[in-house]
């Protein structure tokens, strides 16, 4: 949970800094707090509505099947990084890109406010932040202990929040491709984990499913995802000729 809320909070801090550098902080800073306040009461009610309306083996087995889709769709890009088919996410590109976007745009004022660094600070806090608040909601339901899941995001925010405060740059420094890759095993794995045992809702008795082993199959789930994984990522370097040359241990994702 906390490696994830720093790999998404990260981008964001980029985008946030690029526009508040370029275009000024009081309709950034305007942003970002609007976009704080839908993602909160987004939360309130996700995790109400979830928590209250599903039986347990329903609630795994949609938030099992949130858990896999989000997983798979990050390890389907660290494959193709690791492959040489992507390029690796680069802090530096992107905060270049967007201070060259927000110098190009056009100034329009709405409310007060510059509307394109109000606009896109919204949009950077919130489309990140709604993927965190899923994994919160994810994490924190199926192990019925949200505080934890709850704090351990608000850590994450503040770290990122401090760390970016002090250097007023990107946080180039993080190894952001390598914690994509591990987010998306344990988002996968859990994922599977949760999903299969809420098939259960589909029985007489709607009861969760149980696994051989309870918990300790997270070990087999975790090592079949990154063999899975490693092999797809062989295989594309062996039938993509023109692809990049392999990337380094050190920088894969």
């Amino acid at each position: 949970m906390f490696i994830a809320a720093i790999v998404e909070l990260v981008e964001t801090l980029t985008i946030v800094l690029a526009i508040g550098l370029t275009r000024g902080w009081r309709s950034t800073l305007a942003g970002v707090a609007s976009a704080l306040v839908a993602l909160s009461l987004f939360t309130a009610a996700a995790g109400y509505s979830l928590a209250t309306w599903l039986p347990e083996a329903a609630l795994q087995l949609v938030v099992g099947a949130l858990m896999l889709v989000f997983g798979l769709q990050w390890l389907r890009k660290a494959v193709l990084r690791s492959s040489g088919l992507k390029s690796l996410h680069d802090e530096d590109e992107e905060f270049r890109a967007t201070t060259e976007a927000a110098r190009a745009a056009g100034h329009e004022t709405r409310l007060g406010l510059d509307w394109f660094a109000f606009v896109v600070s919204f949009k950077g806090v919130f489309l990140e932040g709604v993927e965190i608040v899923f994994i919160v909601i994810t994490f924190g339901l199926s192990a019925r202990n949200m505080p934890v899941a709850v704090g351990a995001a608000l850590v994450a925010a503040a770290t990122v929040l401090v760390a970016g405060a002090a250097i007023h740059k990107p946080l180039t420094r993080v190894p952001e491709n390598t914690l994509k890759y591990v987010v998306g095993l344990l988002l996968a794995t859990f994922g599977t984990f949760w999903s299969l045992e809420g098939l259960g809702i589909f029985q007489a008795s709607q009861e969760p499913l149980g696994w051989p082993g309870d918990d300790l199959v997270l070990v087999v789930l975790l090592s079949a995802w990154w063999l899975l994984s490693r092999a797809l990522v062989l295989r594309l370097r062996r039938l993509d000729p023109v692809a990049t040359a392999p990337v380094p241990a050190h920088q894969e994702v």
